[in-house]
């Protein structure tokens, strides 16, 4: 008998457009998050930090950072996945992904980059006055 927990999403549409944003802008976290963290996951071995816990549905609430560029982080936030395991089930409910906004921005239209970093285009401004004062920092 297979023990494997399966996956399943809160929303699966908005989940697989924030991933395949992520895959375009950030390779890095996409690759560890599909080839090393979700088989962990299948495998029953919960990766991040405890969130919560709900002991009538009997779940746990996760988030998970995913590796990604210093730069980025600092410009945009942490890279998390956001997940429910129902243990008793054997599902794991795949949430979100978050920075949300700039992931969502992502998939609607083409994002620049600048010194590396995609940059919003509501917030282009705010974005490259960000990278270029950690540029300076740095230095």
């Amino acid at each position: 008998m297979n023990n494997n927990y399966i996956f399943d999403y809160i929303n699966e549409n908005e989940f697989n457009k924030l991933d395949n944003s992520l895959k375009k802008y950030n390779m890095l976290a996409y690759k560890k998050l599909h080839l090393e963290y979700y088989p962990l996951l299948k495998e029953g071995k919960f990766l991040g930090k405890i969130i919560s816990t709900n002991q009538d549905n009997n779940t746990v609430t996760y988030e998970l950072k995913l590796p990604t560029d210093i730069t980025f982080e600092k410009v945009h936030g942490d890279i998390s996945i956001h997940y429910l395991v129902y243990k008793d089930k054997k599902v794991i409910m795949l949430d979100k992904i978050t920075p949300e906004k700039i992931l969502r921005e992502g998939h609607q239209s083409e994002l620049v980059t600048y010194k590396g970093v995609m940059v919003s285009k509501q917030n282009s401004e705010k974005d490259i006055f960000k990278i270029n004062l950690l540029n300076m920092i740095q230095k």
